[in-house]
């Protein structure tokens, strides 16, 4: 599985994409568009090699010493997996595709998770309200236009600066007209009157959706206040000895797992909550390129590319739940709800006891009665990785927090929101009643 997100980041997406870029430029034979797509996707598939060959052979230095301390006796744990180059390689790729989800949950996935469940509770304006602000801005532009274009009724020519003037309003005049056109063919549509009734069950999505997200962000919180307080340090990649500071899905997800599926019901359940938060953030916020805007999400009229962004986008978030469940329940992905058998001495009685696997019994790792899964040990076999999640998990929680307050001080959504910009030709609405 781990190899076809690779073949889909770095061959088939990438081609999919230069090959609508060509279509675009060029309406040409479909045999030149396709070598120029392969031609640029041969740097990606450049960059995936590089990758995989840095895998293979960089140097863990993980140490052999007979006399050595308890973590590097922990870090004795990865020898075994460390034996395949295959597997380090395939790691070390995943990885370094996992800190770029990283970075996507950071943009979108944090602020979504704020965003969707306040959008619900808020809802949009009104469609009629909004016509009527909107022929109101109709009237006060050609008003505006009437008072310019009569300074040349006596044959003057009008300035460089009206003529910019009147050039700004009457583009600002098409895009209130292409919104009076969308404003009424929402306030007709049978799909804005059941919305309408569908009212109280939006708010009670959105209030279960907060407190979903709530959750998670204590929880996540709590875990990395964990390792700041209690792990073995940068060097190590901040895993932690144990768990000190539990938190609610840590305790839950072991429990579940006694009962089977009820713990692959929740963690689907959170991977599709991570999915719609980050369509949401994506959809309000559109993909970008540090400070430049690529592409717009909208309805009915998003290009191809974008659509090709949004998948590699959504497929790199899901790798990175792989680590932020590990964030939110490291008990659960290191060892469930395993235990071992401990003999218990009490004055003359000798007896056996069942023990739970948790990290800090290091000693019952040694003499496999634990065992690590192979998800912990595959996704934490570099530190710097690992580092570079912990303070990925810092800025997750922060964004989280500054989109909690950004949306909380935002008014109600229009009703057309991102539906109509100025860079929209009229051509765009002639299908206008397909989508409302």
């Amino acid at each position: 599985l781990y190899s076809i997100i690779l073949f889909c980041v770095f061959l088939w997406i990438p081609f999919v994409y230069f090959y609508y870029e060509e279509k675009e430029e060029d309406d040409g034979n479909t045999c030149s568009q396709v070598k120029t797509a392969l031609k640029y996707t041969l740097g990606f598939i450049t960059i995936c090699a590089v990758l995989l060959l840095i895998g293979a052979f960089v140097p863990l230095d993980i140490p052999n010493k007979k006399n050595s301390t308890e973590w590097e006796k922990v870090k004795l744990l990865f020898e075994e997996f460390g034996s395949s180059h295959g597997l380090t390689a395939l790691s070390f790729s995943i990885s370094s595709l996992t800190v770029i989800g990283m970075l996507a949950a950071i943009t979108y996935t944090a602020y979504g998770m704020s965003a969707l469940p306040l959008n619900l509770i808020k809802g949009t304006t009104s469609a009629a309200y909004e016509r009527l602000e909107n022929t109101e801005d109709i009237e006060e532009v050609e008003q505006h236009l009437l008072r310019i274009k009569s300074k040349c009724r006596d044959g003057r020519p009008l300035s460089s600066r009206d003529r910019r003037s009147v050039q700004q309003l009457e583009e600002r005049l098409r895009t209130l007209r292409r919104r009076e056109r969308h404003l009424e063919s929402i306030e007709k549509s049978w799909w804005t009157k059941f919305c309408e009734a569908l009212r109280p069950l939006k708010i009670v999505w959105g209030v279960f959706f907060i407190i979903v997200a709530l959750l998670f962000t204590v929880s996540l919180f709590l875990s990395n206040l964990d390792k700041a307080l209690h792990s073995a340090g940068f060097d190590s990649g901040f895993i932690i000895l144990g768990t000190n500071l539990t938190n609610p899905l840590n305790m839950l997800l072991p429990v579940l797992q006694t009962v089977f599926p009820l713990d692959y019901i929740l963690i689907t359940t959170i991977v599709m909550y991570f999915i719609f938060t980050s369509m949401a953030g994506i959809r309000n916020m559109g993909i970008w390129f540090f400070w430049i805007r690529l592409y717009k999400i909208r309805r009915g009229k998003t290009r191809p590319q974008a659509l090709l962004f949004l998948c590699m986008i959504l497929l790199l978030i899901v790798l990175h739940t792989s680590y932020m469940i590990y964030s939110l329940a490291p008990q659960y992905v290191m060892y469930g709800s395993q235990k071992y058998l401990v003999q218990v001495r009490h004055n003359t009685l000798s007896y056996l006891l069942y023990q739970k696997c948790t990290v800090c019994i290091l000693f019952a790792c040694f003499l496999d009665q634990c065992t690590v899964t192979r998800t912990y040990l595959f996704l934490h076999k570099f530190w710097f990785f690992s580092a570079a999640y912990y303070f990925g998990n810092w800025a997750f929680i922060a964004v989280f927090l500054i989109g909690l307050i950004v949306s909380c001080c935002k008014g109600k959504k229009s009703v057309i929101e991102g539906e109509v910009d100025e860079d929209d030709s009229d051509m765009s609405d002639d299908e206008l009643s397909v989508y409302y």
